[in-house]
């Protein structure tokens, strides 16, 4: 079963001290474009956890972000008082009439005046933290091939139609063929010449031979089954996909140029449009 590239998938964790929150969007793309947001204290688990993203997508424009948001009263961010104390007692030089409050105010404005203590990975919190990443990447997977779903009923839809359109095409070849006749024999009336009948019908046999769209008919079919085919594979396939629909389009393209029938070829316009509508679709299979 085919896969959409779009798709979004998210997973949270509660803590005794914080919520993490995993998000991960994907867009289609033509092949992986990794985008990571995370806490500079994961940092060192990015690497692992690319590759980890890259083999379950496989491909698109990905945004994968993981946030924290402290539920706890106390925080990593501390005032730096000696500083704060060293500042103090040089303001109080410049302004000797402030008073403490102001001094004060006047302190923690100044660089270096809050310091972060660095938090260490705890292994049994990344433990946590990884379960809720395989949540999530779970939850954009089956997003994609729930909308894998709905693009598989569409191009079963458009690829019936266009078998639909080409049968009607065909139906009217005979009708094509003799008006074909027709044409060439009044053309030669005109003339009023005696031509040799076993030289016309040679030659005519030669030009409807010529537009014969028998061929394309087989081609054009083969190509409808084997996308059909595809779309019922188990690998990534939307390159594939893309490779057939050229194919459909040049056999299509053809029967129009060969038509030579305005009922033909509106129908032929019909396929091409139906056609259109699958490559579009056809950019967000993975």
């Amino acid at each position: 079963m085919i896969q959409s590239m779009t798709g979004f998938g998210k997973a949270t964790l509660q803590l005794p001290t914080k919520k993490i929150t995993v998000e991960v969007k994907s867009l289609n793309s033509k092949g992986l474009d990794l985008n990571v947001r995370m806490p500079s204290v994961y940092r060192e688990m990015e690497l692992g956890l690319r590759n980890q993203i890259a083999a379950a997508l496989e491909r698109g424009k990905i945004d994968f972000s993981i946030f924290i948001e402290s539920t706890a009263e106390q925080t990593s961010t501390k005032v730096n008082v000696p500083i704060v104390k060293a500042y103090i007692a040089q303001l109080r030089k410049v302004y000797a009439d402030a008073d403490e409050t102001e001094l004060m105010k006047m302190a923690v404005r100044m660089p270096d005046t809050m310091k972060v203590e660095r938090e260490e990975i705890d292994e049994n919190e990344w433990a946590q933290i990884k379960n809720v990443i395989d949540e999530s990447l779970s939850n954009i997977l089956s997003f994609r091939r729930d909308e894998g779903e709905s693009l598989e009923k569409e191009f079963q839809l458009r690829i019936n139609n266009i078998r639909q359109f080409m049968n009607e095409a065909l139906a009217l070849d005979p009708e094509r063929v003799q008006n074909i006749k027709d044409r060439l024999q009044t053309a030669i009336d005109e003339l009023k010449v005696n031509v040799d009948e076993n030289r016309f019908e040679q030659e005519l046999i030669y030009y409807l031979e010529k537009l014969d769209i028998t061929e394309e008919k087989v081609r054009l079919t083969n190509h409808l089954d084997y996308f059909l085919e595809t779309i019922k594979g188990t690998e990534a396939n939307g390159r594939k996909l893309g490779f057939i629909t050229q194919e459909m389009g040049r056999e299509i393209n053809t029967m129009g140029s060969k038509s030579n029938h305005a009922q033909m070829q509106k129908l032929v316009v019909m396929m091409k449009d139906e056609l259109e509508k699958i490559k579009e679709q056809v950019l967000n299979v993975l």
